[in-house]
């Protein structure tokens, strides 16, 4: 009987102590998830693809994330996120406990990168800046057609590739030409949402202001409404270097006379296909442009441009801009400085060469009389 209660004692003495080993552990453990970790500062860390929790533990503490590699696998596992946690960049707070160090990984919490393409790049000039773009993986494709791309911010995270990110862009510009083409002004003389690309891809580079873009967009409209040659410059560009139209010098009477179907100087109507990649506001003022008699327009000095109606008020305009003062402007008032990032491109734009200025003046001021007897966006040309 007394070996009996001896053996019982000894039992309960033994079940005592694990359960007291168990609970020092427990709070052990518990203290240790929850308590701050060893980062003296915030650290960015690749997971790669395919490792266990054993091995994210091992990398976690190799890394100073946490103290213990045994204390995140046991918190992954007890926790029941042991299959929830996801390869990918992460990037962990100064101090970050093993309990937020799980729930970032297990959340997918990944490091999202930004990569801004401006408006107003070629495709080979985007596909440029993703092929540089860090943490993306793989090859770009082949090019695409100038147009296809949208300007925007990008957020991608590492391992996307580098074709998903151009596709994004394919996409993000079909939805808006799409959802733009819905709203575009009724009569409108381009036909089709392709043809708005194309005059928005020349609108892009005539001005960088975007209040001046349906003004713009409205003067190439009368252009081609009577027949006129547009005579923009930046198709000029593109003729010369389509993949990197622009020049060190202004253009001369040798490169508005180059042979292509991009040289809006030689060739009337749209050239075949857009010169750049434009932005939302082009695209909106190529499809929805200011009504207005204006058939050209030149640089004033301060990043804007000053419109005409004849190629006389043109001529005056451009004597004035070569002359250093804004055509119109106030006198008293200082002409406003070009902001930084987008300075002021001079141009010729709309005007036509000086060695052909004396044999179009009275056709061209014959064409603008009739298009102020036209009646506004029929989207049909006027009648010579």
């Amino acid at each position: 009987m007394i070996r009996l209660l001896r053996l019982l004692a000894w039992g309960f003495a033994t079940t005592a102590m694990v359960a007291a080993g168990l609970a020092g552990a427990g709070y052990w453990l518990y203290r240790d998830v929850q308590s701050a970790g060893p980062l003296a500062a915030a650290r960015t860390l690749v997971i790669p693809s395919h490792t266990g929790v054993a091995g994210i533990a091992d990398l976690l503490a190799r890394q100073g994330v946490v103290r213990h590699p045994l204390t995140f696998e046991l918190a992954a596992r007890l926790s029941g996120r042991g299959a929830s946690l996801k390869a990918g960049e992460y990037e962990f707070p100064a101090a970050a406990s093993v309990m937020q160090a799980l729930d970032i990984v297990a959340g997918g919490k990944t490091v999202g990168h930004r990569l801004t393409i401006p408006e107003g790049l070629t495709s080979a000039q985007v596909v440029a800046l993703v092929r540089a773009a860090p943490a993306l993986d793989g090859d770009t494709g082949p090019v695409p057609a100038d147009g296809d791309l949208l300007p925007d911010t990008y957020i991608y995270s590492y391992g996307d590739t580098r074709k998903e990110l151009i596709e994004r862009m394919r996409r993000g510009m079909a939805r808006v030409v799409a959802e733009l083409w819905l709203q575009h002004r009724p009569g409108l003389l381009l036909a089709t949402p392709q043809q708005a690309v194309i005059l928005a891809s020349i609108v892009e580079k005539e001005t960088a202001r975007e209040e001046e873009r349906p003004h713009v967009a409205g003067v190439f409209v009368n252009r081609l409404r009577l027949g006129m040659p547009l005579q923009a410059d930046p198709t000029v560009l593109y003729a010369l270097n389509p993949a990197d139209p622009k020049l060190d010098r202004p253009l001369d009477h040798a490169d508005l006379a180059v042979k292509s179907p991009y040289n809006t100087y030689q060739v009337k109507g749209l050239p075949p296909g857009p010169i750049d990649n434009p932005s939302r506001s082009s695209l909106r003022a190529a499809m929805r442009p200011e009504p207005t008699d204006d058939l050209y327009f030149v640089a004033d000095g301060s990043g804007g441009h000053v419109f005409a109606k004849t190629l006389a008020e043109q001529d005056r305009n451009i004597a004035q801009y070569r002359h250093g003062a804004a055509a119109g402007a106030d006198a008293a008032a200082p002409i406003a400085a070009p902001p930084i990032a987008a300075p002021p491109r001079p141009k010729r734009a709309t005007a036509t060469p000086p060695h052909a200025a004396a044999a179009h003046h009275r056709r061209e001021s014959r064409q603008a009389a009739r298009l102020r007897r036209c009646r506004r966006e029929t989207g049909h040309p006027c009648r010579r």
